[in-house]
């Protein structure tokens, strides 16, 4: 059959012929910018790539989208062989026919890179007439390009599973989970009845999925250009190679830096200047997560069978999943891990108090998840005794997560795309409120750290491992100050927590009726006002009184109690306290020196402990030696996790 010249060059050609057309798309010109160094950002993944059943244009037999895309980097993009609009599906034939170009040259790039051009018009676009397309394809003269013969036949689909696919659909019926997965809006405008086709409105969008099938940039019509795509390219390859480097060498898990990202230390003095952590340092490595739930690093025993969940490699990946998804909240903006942030050691350094939906105040302080399976009881007043069960706490509760109801929850989670088939896949069965919890449990009990200087000094019997002051503080720890009291250490294990509650008079002034007129306010480093508690009050909610356990119990002598949390990896989950409002361990240290906050029922075992300042830095010493040697692991692997995106192809 005879076919057209390709639309791509008849719309450039009738462009350059018009003037009072829409201008051109950068990506058909030299870029009017600098593009960044590669290597020098990073491309977190965005989410799953979905996958469905396409037909092969070159040899007309069904097959999966993630069998084209291959086991190298592949741009996808959508088009429609009929597409008049220059700024459309031409531009993607464009800059696909520059890399093939480029490919042609460079044999590394080449085998790095493919470029799948997918159909949404199956009823124009059947396997022969993309066939024809791209033979046609690969004989149009491009922009500047000079290799425009590919090797191989029938414009780039050849023998080696072709540099340049083209897929349809069968029909609708299969094209529809793919639009909705990669979150493809399409208006179809039928032409007059007996003339057939018509016109398709559409968003240009090209994605560049990595070989795991995970969505790494998602280009639309100001950004498809040859060279940030090569630049892009040039940036995962480096950070694979990378990995792979660290993985060798056992250095990459120790790259990831941790704490808050722009410290706020000093923020209180006027010459506090900003210190954002260069976004190089947030790269995240896969891990093997299951290791460390099946043999716990030294220092930690087994994990209790409490939760009753078989951990699975499916559990785990969904549950980690999920943690990660915003699309869990009422309005698609809160995470777990937005509030137990991974490199602030799974809590949050930076907020005294969490924050929810809308910026809404939590009264307490996000807890850490590290080494949360050995809790016997959950959050600050016990009130819950299972991860799978706990975490409906937070999605439903309204200043957090803010769904009105199970039901609301799970049938969004049944909407979304990118989560069909994984329950059944894990759980044998489809998403319900059990399995939910489930996954989220799994993800958490793998979250188990340990190893630390201390396990290998005083588990190991490495008398190397911790300096003189750090065996001095633990003799205080477990002697004068008294600590092991609460915070109890085994023969074989420390899980620093005796699970119980208690009273040490955190809190308690708070709940006391108070007399002071003023409230000093920080504005801006190192300004503060005094602001009247009148007009504090007309502008904020009050604040109720926390009263700990007794909320729970309603047994007036479980007032002002809460849970002792384990000191495991406590140097990294400042600030302290149920409330937050202990900034830096040596505070902790000091306040319990005191004598904790007197009060009616205060702890028995809280009294003045006598410590002299050099006592002190020995025990803070002690607590620093806590933090165990795979947190930077579990970081890295955190950072690698896909991200639920409510913004683009999540909706």
């Amino acid at each position: 059959m005879t076919w057209r010249l390709p639309l791509i060059a008849l719309g450039l050609m009738a462009t350059l012929a018009m003037a009072d057309l829409e201008p051109l798309a950068p990506g058909y010109a030299a870029l009017p910018y600098a593009i960044p160094q590669p290597g020098s950002y990073t491309l977190p993944p965005i989410k799953p790539a979905g996958d469905g059943v396409v037909i092969d244009a070159e040899t007309g037999k069904p097959v999966s989208l993630h069998e084209v895309l291959g086991d190298r980097y592949a741009l996808l993009a959508f088009f429609y062989s009929h597409c008049d609009d220059v700024n459309g599906c031409p531009l993607s034939m464009f800059v696909f026919h520059q890399l093939r170009a480029r490919m042609a040259k460079d044999p590394e790039l080449a085998r790095n890179l493919r470029l799948v051009s997918l159909s949404f018009d199956p009823q124009r676009d059947t396997p022969e007439a993309l066939r024809a397309y791209a033979a046609s394809m690969a004989h149009t003269p491009m922009g500047s390009t000079q290799h425009q013969h590919h090797h191989h036949g029938h414009g780039g689909m050849g023998s080696d599973g072709g540099s340049w696919r083209f897929v349809t659909t069968s029909g609708e019926a299969a094209l529809a989970p793919l639009l909705s997965a990669y979150g493809q809006e399409l208006q179809r405008n039928l032409s007059a009845p007996g003339q057939g086709g018509g016109d398709i409105s559409h968003v240009l969008r090209v994605f560049l999925i990595d070989p795991q099938k995970r969505i790494r940039n998602i280009y639309s019509v100001s950004f498809l250009h040859t060279d940030l795509i090569l630049a892009d390219l040039q940036t995962l390859l480096a950070e694979e190679t990378g990995a792979q480097q660290g993985v060798a060498d056992g250095t990459a898990a120790r790259r990831v830096a941790l704490g808050p990202g722009d410290s706020r230390e000093g923020y209180e003095a006027d010459d506090y200047q900003t210190r954002s952590r260069d976004l190089q340092q947030h790269r995240g490595r896969p891990a093997d997560l299951l290791q460390f739930a099946r043999r716990p690093p030294l220092g930690l025993p087994p994990l209790p069978a409490r939760e009753g969940v078989e951990l699975t490699p499916e559990k785990v990946a969904l549950g980690r999943k999920l943690f990660f998804d915003r699309r869990l909240s009422l309005n698609n903006t809160i995470s777990c891990a937005m509030c137990h942030v991974p490199d602030q050691g799974f809590t949050s350094n930076e907020l005294a108090t969490a924050v929810g939906i809308e910026g809404r105040s939590v009264r307490r302080n996000t807890p850490t998840v590290l080494n949360v399976a050995y809790l016997e009881l959950l959050f600050h007043d016990g009130r819950e005794d299972r991860l799978s069960q706990q975490i409906w706490g937070p999605l439903l509760a309204k200043n957090e997560m803010g769904n009105p109801a199970v039901g609301h929850l799970l049938n969004r989670i049944r909407g979304l795309p990118d989560y069909a088939g994984l329950f059944e896949e894990a759980f044998g069965e489809p998403l319900n409120m059990l399995n939910l919890g489930q996954a989220l449990a799994a993800y958490q009990m793998t979250l188990n750290a340990a190893d630390s200087p201390f396990d290998r000094w005083h588990f190991g019997g490495e008398e190397d491992a911790v300096p003189s002051e750090v065996k001095r503080g633990f003799a205080l720890f477990t002697g004068k100050a008294g600590c092991s009291q609460c915070h109890r250490i085994e023969k074989d294990h420390a899980l620093f927590t005796d699970q119980r509650l208690h009273n040490t008079g955190v809190g308690y002034p708070a709940s006391v009726p108070s007399k002071k007129q003023t409230e000093r306010v920080q504005l801006a480093p190192g300004v503060f006002v005094e602001v009247p508690l009148e007009v504090i009050d007309r502008v904020s909610e009050p604040q109720a009184a926390d009263l700990g356990r007794y909320e729970v119990t309603e047994d007036p002598a479980d007032r002002w109690k809460f849970r002792t949390p384990s000191l495991r990896n406590v140097a990294l989950t400042a600030p302290y306290m149920h409330d937050g409002s202990l900034s830096t361990l040596r505070e902790v240290v000091a306040f319990y020196n005191r004598g904790g906050q007197p009060n009616p029922l205060l702890d028995p075992a809280i009294h003045p402990l006598g410590l002299t300042e050099a006592e002190i830095d020995d025990l803070v010493a002690f607590l620093e030696s806590l933090t165990g040697s795979n947190v930077a692991t579990l970081v890295a692997d955190a950072m690698a996790a896909p991200i639920g995106d409510p913004g683009g192809i999540d909706q």
